[in-house]
């Protein structure tokens, strides 16, 4: 069963903050085969939605903001002023908010103890919108470089453990944290070698959003008619839990991966 976001801690909400609106949708509509509506933040915002369900959001706020094209993750939280004061105690940044948008709710936006950058929020969010690594449009991954102390960290600041045990399932596989509900795979945080001061957006400490497509050769072949790029290292689409993937960078910088069908 995939993750619905009607609960503190769980992911609940995917952003793209981008330079130009338009150009985003053309892309992300080629790619991913999304349609979009203007969403209720006003008119630089839009909503992409995947056979009517939403799957994430585009903002035309990087260049004014100063903020890098980036793919972001939000998680609910009851209180974001809790959530900003536990991520501060547990040595993470707090680099916006919470900021207020009346009237659906507050935002912060943060990073971690390595560098990687999510988002909490507390309010009003979509009841139709699901995360699930095989039964969902997408699905989450984090590239640190200790899983362990990364879910040491999240799990403090998201309370995955506390209260209602059955709300999430938090295991070390692999040397890989996997975040379950209800038995679905929504995220894992794998230990690798990321450097934080590196060139490469590919090789700091990030959460990598995993889009999922029907046919992964059209949909890569789609990102380089459409001007984004492949990833050197992925080109010839790699494993990952019995899908066949490929990480790539669309046209204004937003790096995401690509996962095809699961094999067997």
């Amino acid at each position: 069963m995939p993750l619905t976001a009607d609960e503190p801690g769980a992911p609940c909400w995917l952003s793209l903050a981008a330079r130009d609106l338009d150009a985003a949708e053309a892309f992300y509509g080629a790619v991913l085969g999304w349609t979009f509506r203007r969403g209720p933040l006003g008119r630089g915002f839009s909503v992409g939605e995947r056979d009517g369900m939403p799957v994430g959001g585009i903002g035309e706020d990087a260049a004014g903001m100063g903020l890098p094209v980036s793919w972001t993750v939000f998680f609910a939280v009851a209180d974001a002023d809790a959530a900003v004061a536990r991520i501060r105690e547990r040595g993470g940044t707090v680099g916006v908010g919470p900021v207020a948008f009346p009237p659906r709710g507050r935002a912060a936006l943060a990073t971690d103890l390595e560098g990687a950058a999510f988002g909490v929020w507390e309010g009003r969010i979509s009841s139709r919108w699901r995360l699930g690594e095989h039964h969902a449009p997408a699905w989450l991954e984090l590239h640190t470089r200790n899983a362990f102390d990364a879910a040491l960290f999240y799990g403090g600041v998201l309370q995955w453990v506390d209260g209602d045990a059955d709300r999430f399932e938090v295991a070390y596989e692999d040397e890989q944290v996997v975040l379950r509900t209800h038995g679905e795979a929504v995220a894992r945080l794998n230990s690798g070698p990321v450097e934080a001061a590196s060139d490469q957006p590919q090789r700091r400490p990030r959460w990598l959003v995993h889009f999922r497509v029907p046919d992964l050769e059209r949909a890569t072949a789609a990102v380089l008619d459409h001007g984004g790029a492949v990833i050197p290292e992925a080109d010839d689409g790699w494993l990952h839990a019995g899908a066949r993937c490929a990480t790539v960078r669309d046209p204004q910088g937003g790096l995401f991966t690509l996962d095809g069908e699961a094999e067997g």
